[in-house]
């Protein structure tokens, strides 16, 4: 079960995106950073453990290119640049270390994520998604700022709603999915380039959130639907129905295997996944249902690799709000 604690304070509201809320749990600091996008700024936000105190940054977008910037994610990355749609900037975002540049009106779609390269085997690596289905693939060396666009993966032929990814030791596994508007998915291998395992075709409504844990694919859908695929076949492997309005987001804790659910309905629900050996088989369980009243939820993730702790951010809502299990 988990209760209400406190709420960490925003300096804008947030937006109804996708995904609209990322977390980055510094333990050996003591402390939490929170990252919202609002029009065309993200409000960076570092929460201390205890809530004694809170710093804010809003990180604003630079313009260019044909029209004033458009930002859809921002993410705080550990020691690595700060990901803001196509800019990426220091962690703390002080300074700006690069600028991807679109050709036409080729804009970045909702989400980007980090997944794992043969070239930096171990290490994580930023990918973005635009609005033409095409997933950009980017080279951060582990010192400097020498950030190159090292591949476009081409399979996708809508919009890229959002990407997830797990670390994997084993070899020609999959460890990347991307997903898009129609509701398809690819399922990619990573290894010197990216390689496509399979294609989960298009849906009756869009995926708007993806998540891979344990070579399972944990993907929400408009209809108010999870679904769980074996990610190295594409079987369709449980179904459901969990909410009664639009999916906005979907988290895994890596460690425990709950999974996170939120969407337009107000509700936000935590599921147990477990794998059965000796059958085989994939189980979902529900473990707790939290309404955050009159709230439009567009983000919501765990604070820690257990799931022991989750943050809600809604539409317009100027706070993220804490909830830790009791």
């Amino acid at each position: 079960m988990y209760r209400r604690e406190r709420s960490v304070p925003l300096r804008g509201s947030s937006l109804a995106l996708y995904n609209n809320l990322a977390v980055l749990p510094l333990p050996a600091k003591r402390l939490s950073y929170f990252a919202s996008v609002h029009g065309a700024s993200v409000g960076l936000v570092s929460a201390a453990a205890d809530g004694a105190g809170c710093a804010h940054r809003q990180l604003q977008a630079r313009e260019g290119g044909l029209g004033p910037p458009i930002v859809t994610q921002g993410r705080p990355a550990p020691n690595r640049p700060f990901r803001l749609s196509r800019q990426m900037y220091e962690p703390d975002g002080s300074a700006m270390v690069y600028w991807h540049a679109l050709d036409g009106m080729d804009l970045i779609g909702q989400r980007e994520a980090a997944g794992a390269s043969a070239g930096n085997p171990g290490f994580p690596i930023p990918l973005a998604g635009t609005s033409t289905g095409s997933v950009l693939v980017f080279d951060v060396p582990a010192k400097g700022t020498n950030i190159t666009l090292s591949e476009v993966l081409e399979q996708h032929s809508s919009p890229i709603t959002d990407i997830g990814a797990e670390l994997c030791e084993q070899p020609g596994a999959a460890d990347l999915v991307t997903a898009d508007d129609s509701g398809a998915l690819c399922v990619w291998g990573s290894g010197e380039t990216f390689r496509l395992i399979n294609k989960i075709p298009a849906s009756d409504c869009t995926c708007s959130s993806v998540k891979l844990w344990n070579g399972v694919i944990a993907a929400g859908y408009g209809n108010g639907q999870i679904r769980l695929y074996e990610a190295a076949h594409g079987t369709l492997r449980a179904q459901v129905n969990a909410h009664a309005r639009w999916i906005y987001a979907l988290d895994l804790a890596p460690l425990s295997g709950k999974l996170l659910s939120a969407a337009e309905d107000s509700f936000v629900r935590v599921w147990g996944l477990s794998h059965k050996a000796d059958t085989d088989s994939l189980e979902i369980t529900h473990c707790h249902t939290e309404c955050v009243t009159d709230t439009q939820i567009c983000g919501a993730r765990f604070c820690n690799p257990e799931g022991t702790a989750f943050a809600v951010t809604g539409f317009e809502l100027n706070e993220i709000i804490l909830y830790h299990q009791v």
